[in-house]
């Protein structure tokens, strides 16, 4: 993996809005940035990426079946109780993902090791899939990089393909929060992409969400939903005011109430626990377990539901504060995972998300930030192997 300058597109800024990537500057700071890019090799792309995001995939799959059936990890998970019979129903039912987003550490020669797995709500996925395409077409005709450069990026057709095993005579709904522009970019790009595989669509607000008679959830118009993509946390949804109706499993969720076991930090202490030593995992325990650290090694902290970097703490052997995040999760029960720092290129750390849409690798997004931990503003970078 080696990082490059290279030229910035002209009208970049005209460009990113003809296309509706309208947060391509977050908070007046560059988010996406083709200032430089990261090449690769065919082999390291197959053998150090692709192969182990299928292999902990799979692994990842192995702890739902163990988990849905073992109460003392739906405790340590802290997904409340109420739910747990409807997840191993959705679990039993197999009812159908559509994607996720595993995030590496990778330095060279050793093997990537998975810092956490984004498997409800991962985002970066408009800029991964269409935005960082572009680039690369228009990087090969203006001389940016070789013109017989590719890059590792099936994520839009996987998506339309999926879409496609998944349609139905019923519209599909696709709802996010009021307020960002990110979450709805993200959503609009996922309904095309469910337009072109031929699903009827309908966009609604959460917010908009009604509850009608019986305790059937409807739209705007009082009709009935009963499929919906939500950018909005399973966990959030359980906590909510009609979160008990999941029990009833009256709508097809995607992503689906046992994702809630991958979305969950505590996942890394499980995979663990189930494969301790593998390549491509770090030592990770819960809170109150022993210490898998090694003698004067650095851990890091992590809530079990953290979204986007929030309340991460980096912490010495000595237990005192390398560096750590704000946010909202600081009451929540945490994990520790042994630190792996990430790689350094100049200024910034760099993060490597590897996609999987419909159980299978897709195609990778690279982050730079730089902090030591990857935030929802640290800049998205292309890539290309060449």
């Amino acid at each position: 993996m080696l990082r490059h300058d290279v030229p910035v597109r002209p009208g970049l800024d005209k460009l990113a809005q003809q296309h509706g990537f309208d947060f391509h500057i977050i908070d007046n700071e560059m988010y996406w940035d083709e200032r430089r890019a990261y090449r690769f090799t065919l082999r390291q792309i197959e053998e150090q990426i692709e192969q182990p995001t299928a292999e902990l995939h799979q692994m990842c799959l192995d702890v739902v079946d163990r988990a849905v059936n073992d109460q003392q990890m739906m405790e340590q998970l802290a997904i409340p109780p109420l739910y747990w019979d409807a997840i191993a129903q959705s679990w039993h039912q197999r009812d159908p993902s559509l994607y996720g987003r595993m995030d590496f550490v990778w330095c060279g020669q050793a093997p990537v090791k998975l810092l956490e797995y984004n498997a409800d709500t991962p985002t970066s996925l408009y800029e991964s899939s269409y935005f960082q395409w572009l680039w690369l077409e228009d990087a090969r005709n203006n001389g940016i990089i070789p013109r017989n450069a590719d890059q590792y990026n099936s994520i839009q057709e996987r998506l339309i393909a999926r879409f496609a095993k998944l349609c139905s005579p019923e519209p599909l709904y696709f709802c996010c929060c009021e307020g960002s522009n990110e979450d709805r970019t993200t959503v609009l790009y996922l309904e095309d992409c469910a337009r072109q595989a031929g699903q009827e669509t309908q966009f609604l607000y959460m917010e908009d969400i009604g509850l009608g008679v019986g305790g059937e959830l409807t739209d705007l118009e009082d009709h009935v939903i009963r499929r919906a993509f939500k950018l909005y946390p399973l966990e959030w949804m359980m906590r909510d005011e009609n979160g008990p109706l999941l029990r009833k499993r009256r709508q097809q969720w995607y992503e689906p109430l046992w994702k809630s076991v991958l979305s969950n930090k505590g996942l890394l202490p499980l995979l663990w626990r189930f494969n301790p030593n593998h390549p491509n995992l770090l030592p990770a325990w819960f809170d109150g377990e022993k210490s898998l650290s090694a003698p004067g090694e650095s851990v890091v902290r992590k809530p079990l539901f953290s979204r986007e970097g929030g309340n991460i703490t980096v912490l010495d052997s000595q237990q005192h504060v390398i560096t750590q995040t704000d946010g909202n999760y600081g009451s929540e029960p945490v994990i520790y995972q042994s630190f792996k720092p990430l790689p350094r290129f100049g200024d910034s750390y760099t993060l490597i998300g590897s996609w999987i849409i419909d159980d299978e690798a897709a195609g990778i997004g690279i982050r730079e930030d730089s902090s030591l931990i990857t935030k929802d503003t640290s800049r998205f970078v292309p890539h290309y192997i060449g």
